[in-house]
């Protein structure tokens, strides 16, 4: 896997522990759409081979003719950043469920990214397992 792929993806999982222990919900909101872009990028990065400059495109644009199996995400996303952007103004404000949604949704697609690239998502074993282990009785 190239490095560009493992860094974005190093970076997406930094940003959704940031969207998950910040309190502020603006910041949550952001980190959360900021996760989702970088494992978007990540996508990018790892399909295609670099090319002579061109007008700079949305990676929500880009995503769905490289990966056509995330363009529903995509344009989820598209539309997410869009209020993200007017919450960086100050435009609009953002709910508690707004904000731990779209980690939620973030989280998800973290993950299929992952899985689409084929890579271990770093930890995913240790938060699936640590509610399977039983719990010891003390007498």
């Amino acid at each position: 896997m190239p490095v560009a792929v493992s860094e974005l993806l190093d970076r997406a999982e930094a940003s959704l522990q940031q969207a998950s222990f910040t309190s502020d919900l603006g910041e949550r909101y952001v980190a959360a759409h900021l996760a989702a872009l970088r494992a978007a990028a990540a996508v990018l990065a790892a399909r295609t081979a670099p090319s002579s400059p061109s007008r700079p495109r949305s990676v929500w644009e880009v995503l769905p003719k490289l990966a056509p199996d995330l363009a529903e995400w995509a344009a989820f996303f598209a539309v997410s950043g869009r209020r993200r952007s007017a919450i960086e103004r100050g435009d609009r404000p953002v709910s508690a469920r707004q904000a731990d949604d779209l980690i939620r949704q973030a989280e998800a697609f973290v993950q299929l990214v992952h899985e689409v690239l084929g890579v271990d998502r770093p930890g995913q074993l240790a938060l699936r397992t640590q509610f399977l282990v039983p719990a010891t009785r003390t007498s």
